[in-house]
Formats: structure tokens, C-alpha cells, sequence
């Protein structure tokens, strides 16, 4: 028997719930693998637990109710036994030379090699490959709505002449839009030019036009100083780091011979001996340094 067999004779509550976990509104985290030289969506069992008890779930209808993490894992092992998805072993990466261009993709990390278990048990730290693509519908609707695209695009000639004119309408709107955008970008340059000279540091119109925020955010505020942000905590490490070490510079350098008012100092070295250490024990001579300050006879 197939998967697809199988995955049609699952209950319809039990579809919905596997429909819900393959959707991006579970949050399940994605992995991708390779099993069979081709690139499969894989995940771990805790987090499929963690999106039965979210609230997202709370909120699906037809479905089994879910409050406890035992629950879940009953459902996910009802589901694993229509082979929604079935649990693999994970292995280390697949190099870039020996994985089929399937396999490779075009990710920045390459792809860990899966190989499914015989035995199929639902356990949340083992790791569970998708053999279901979920609801087909939107693939099914935009492919479609490609081909009535390129349709109308072929038989424009043949459209009414109020259609026409309105794309025309439409084409100049869009162009002029583009146009207006090119044209606040040179004016902001030549602006923040003319401030560099005048004013410095500068002027930006317009600060967030080329960030990555929203629309709206792009022509907020309207204008800004230039100022470059400012590295407060690398800045506060370095003085720290400086007066440490002219502390230890101070401590290491040696005591001077010499004072203001004349007088000196000089260090003796005293001899110590241990009278009453034991006959036993060998005698200990002990090295102290004595500071005396001696007056200056030139005074």
C-alpha cells in the first residue's frame, strides 16, 4: 500500500490535524534533508507537541481536543500511522561533491542525510520527515491564474478600447511613481551634498527611504542629522582597559631615590635567623626589605 493509500483512508479530524501542522500558521520549525538523493521538509517531535497545545490549535474546528501533552502525543502516533510523516535517523551533512544538485539546493548549509526507521514510534525528541504536501489548492488556484494572465497579455489587441485606455492609465501611474522615487533620491543627495558644506555633519531628507521598514516608515522622519552612531560600550572597555594598565605601570615602576625636601631612602636587606627552629629542621634564612629614610647630609 502507498502513502497516498494510506494518507486517504486517515479520518478527516486527523487530515485537519496534519493539514494545520504542515501550514506555516503552526510554527513547527522547518528542516530540510535528504533522503533518496532528494531535498524533504523534516522536523523534531517537540515541536509538533508544542503546536498541538498552542493557541493557533485552540482555535481550529473539527478537530481532536488537545489540553495535555499526553493527548498530543497520542494524536501525533495516530497520524504517523497514516503516514503523514515517518520518523527518520538523522546523519552529518552531505558534502556539496557527493549529493545530487536535488539534494544540494541552493542553501548556505548543506542538507543532513535522513534514513527512515523501521520502527515507527512517536517520541519528542526523535526527528519525523513530511510525506504530505498539505492542501493543494493555492498551487492548483495561482497556476491558473497564470494562465488567464498570460491569456489576457496575448489577446490585449482584442481587448475593449476602455480597457486599453485604463492599462495605458495605469502603465503611466505606475511609471510615474517609479519616476517620482528616482527623483526624491537625487534631490535628497544633491540636498545632503549642499549640507555637508554648508552645515556639517549633513542633512538627510527622508533618512529611512532605502531602509528596511514598511512604506509609510520610509518618510518618517522627514529629516535627520547625519550623526554616526556611537560605540559607547567598546569605548567605555578601552578606558577601562588603559587605566588598568597605567595602574600597573605606576606599581611596577620602582620608588624613587629622591624627595622634594631633600630626603632619600635606600632599602637594606636583613638576614633573619630562626633561633628557635628545632635542631631537626633545617635553619631557615628568611630575605625582608627594610626602608629607611636618611636625611639628606648636604641639608
Amino acid at each position: 500500500m502507498s502513502m497516498l493509500e494510506q494518507q486517504l483512508k486517515a479520518p478527516p479530524e486527523l487530515k485537519k490535524v496534519a493539514e494545520f501542522l504542515r501550514g506555516s500558521g503552526s510554527g513547527i520549525k522547518i528542516r530540510v534533508g535528504a533522503l533518496g538523493g532528494k531535498r524533504i521538509d523534516y522536523f523534531k517531535g517537540k515541536s509538533a507537541i508544542k503546536a498541538l497545545l498552542s493557541p493557533a490549535f485552540a482555535k481550529q474546528k473539527n478537530v481532536p481536543k488537545i489540553t495535555t501533552e499526553d493527548e498530543a502525543k497520542t494524536v501525533l502516533q495516530a497520524i504517523n500511522a497514516f503516514a503523514f510523516f515517518l520518523r527518520v535517523q538523522r546523519g552529518g551533512h552531505i558534502s556539496s561533491k557527493s549529493a545530487s544538485p536535488a539534494a544540494a539546493g541552493g542553501g548556505t548549509k548543506p542538507p543532513r542525510s535522513l534514513q527512515i526507521i523501521p520502527e515507527q514510534t512517536f517520541q519528542p525528541d526523535e526527528y519525523y520527515a513530511w510525506f504530505y504536501e498539505g492542501s493543494q489548492w493555492t498551487t492548483y488556484a495561482g497556476g491558473v491564474l497564470m494562465v488567464l494572465i498570460m491569456l489576457a497579455g496575448v489577446m490585449f489587441p482584442l481587448w475593449p478600447p476602455v480597457m486599453r485606455l485604463g492599462v495605458w492609465y495605469l502603465s503611466m501611474g505606475m511609471l510615474g511613481l517609479i519616476g517620482l522615487f528616482f527623483a526624491i533620491a537625487i534631490v535628497r543627495l544633491i540636498f545632503y551634498i549642499i549640507t555637508v558644506i554648508v552645515a556639517s555633519p549633513g542633512i538627510w531628507i527622508f533618512p529611512q527611504l532605502f531602509a528596511d521598514v514598511g512604506f509609510v516608515d520610509s518618510f518618517i522622519p522627514l529629516w535627520e542629522w547625519d550623526i554616526p552612531k556611537k560605540k559607547g560600550k567598546k569605548k567605555k572597555g578601552d578606558k577601562e582597559g588603559k587605566s588598568e594598565k597605567k595602574g600597573k605601570s605606576k606599581a611596577a615602576a620602582p620608588a624613587p631615590t629622591g624627595s622634594s625636601n631633600g630626603g632619600g631612602a635606600y632599602i637594606e636587606e636583613v638576614v633573619e635567623d630562626d633561633a628557635q627552629a628545632p635542631q631537626s629542621q633545617p635553619q631557615r634564612r628568611t630575605r625582608s626589605a627594610m626602608v629607611e629614610e636618611v636625611e639628606d647630609e648636604d641639608a
